[in-house]
């Protein structure tokens, strides 16, 4: 789908698009040589997002609405300067999707943060998925005057007056979820790694909300292991895992050179995009201030770090990591089973941070159900077997407040989570409540 435009600037080059951000009035240099941008949203919109037509865990709109929504776009883009980048995600030709940006050049920044985790595509065929940008155009009668449409079955993303770059990201990688779930996979929001070990090298997968360590567990060094990909995988029937982004999407709070010196190397180097983060007037960079956000970022390729290993020479996942910021649960290290670890991760157990939006930040998350089963309000089998879902957790319907579940009547058995007659297999009744059984007996989740 081609948009029409006043000028557009097909695939600019990484030092052409430096130079379009550069020119944005919101763009500072840092003491490193790279840019920092500062935006009006600080974090994903998931109250302003829509699926078309789809029975989803977020919110819904109709075909005419959405098209509405693309007229509204389309005529605002015909007078304007916008930027076209192209390229893969995933770099595996076997298993990799044609991806497009369309935004427009006010706010190149976010074509040069994609155009770093896109994988390079020279041909200019038609993408599987386009996300069309509009930072500057605001969308009256949505929630901030603010829209992110999505269309699953044409593979187009529609962002409306948002200038946060992980709308862009999201946008895609969205939509390519849906691609891998209906391939018979799972879309996971994990990073990967391969740790070497005397019994040869591992590979491990680690998943968890946006905030909870995923970047930190994956690039953090243990026998020399090396980083395979900081964010979406796809885990297909087998185990074999296929990565998305040729770059990092990297939060930047608290970064310490001495803890974590392979994402620092990476984020002080002058090619790397940063977001929100904060500077001095003389361009000192701070990562531990927050008074304007903790959700800073940074792009970078994964050549600019000194050691990762390409997806397409790694094996099948040995083993999966879970991560959570919940305050209640001991131990803090847990060893499950293959039944127990379906179950703990369907059961949500964790708490959201401000980067998988501002709504998300002391979130606590609900059971975690995939779409078609939440229908039925049963889990479905592949989640239970490998992982839940394969949109994100924001998007898995969680709200403030005290969390509601189903009531099982005795002896009904919820699908696929081996459930004896009476009681969850996996779990002990401590003082009415349940505390997941780890080996050795030990509790887990607490009460609630």
């Amino acid at each position: 789908m081609k948009v029409e435009a006043r000028t557009v600037h097909d695939n600019p080059s990484a030092e052409e698009l430096r130079s379009f951000t550069e020119a944005m009035p919101q763009c500072r240099v840092t003491e490193f040589g790279n840019v920092n941008v500062q935006t009006r949203a600080t974090s994903r919109s998931s109250g302003s997002t829509f699926v078309v037509a789809e029975r989803s865990s977020g919110k819904t709109m109709t075909r005419e609405a959405f098209e509405d929504v693309a007229r509204r776009q389309d005529e605002y883009l015909r007078d304007k300067d916008v930027i076209v980048i192209d390229g893969f995600i995933g770099n595996d030709p076997a298993f990799r999707t044609r991806a497009r940006l369309t935004i427009e050049q006010a706010n190149a920044n976010i074509a040069g943060m994609q155009q770093k985790l896109y994988f390079p595509r020279e041909d200019r065929d038609e993408p599987e998925v386009h996300v069309i940008y509009t930072p500057n155009l605001e969308a009256p009668g949505y929630p901030d005057d603010r829209v992110i449409a999505v269309d699953l079955e044409h593979g187009v993303t529609r962002v409306l007056n948002s200038d946060y770059f992980g709308e862009s990201k999201k946008g895609g990688l969205r939509m390519w979820n849906a691609k891998v779930y209906d391939l018979g996979g799972l879309a996971l929001h994990a990073g990967l790694k391969v740790v070497p070990t005397t019994a040869g090298e591992k590979v491990f997968m680690i998943i968890g909300l946006s905030g909870t360590g995923k970047t930190t567990t994956t690039f953090t060094t243990q026998n020399d292991s090396l980083p395979v990909q900081d964010d979406f995988v796809a885990l297909m029937p087998g185990g074999k895992p296929y990565g998305t982004e040729n770059g990092c999407f990297a939060k930047t709070f608290s970064l310490d050179p001495d803890f974590e010196p392979n994402i620092y190397n990476a984020v002080v180097k002058p090619t790397t995009y940063l977001e929100n983060v904060y500077q001095d007037e003389d361009g000192k960079v701070n990562f531990f201030e927050e008074r304007y956000t903790q959700n800073g970022r940074a792009v970078f390729r994964m050549d600019d770090l000194a050691r990762f290993r390409d997806a397409m020479d790694v094996g099948t996942v040995d083993y999966l990591l879970i991560l959570n910021r919940n305050e209640n649960l001991i131990p803090a290290i847990a060893k499950l089973d293959q039944e127990q670890a379906a179950a703990y991760f369907m059961l949500g157990e964790t708490t959201g941070t401000s980067a998988g939006g501002a709504s998300e930040a002391g979130k606590f998350h609900e059971p975690i159900l995939p779409p078609s089963a939440r229908a039925a309000g049963q889990p479905d089998p592949r989640a239970a077997r490998d992982a839940p879902d394969r949109d994100l957790p924001a998007e898995h319907g969680a709200r403030r407040g005290r969390r509601r579940r189903r009531t099982l009547e005795e002896g009904q058995d919820p699908a696929h989570l081996g459930v004896r007659e009476g009681h969850r297999r996996g779990f002990d009744l401590v003082d009415g409540g349940r505390r997941l059984r780890l080996p050795g007996g030990r509790g887990g989740a607490g009460p609630r």
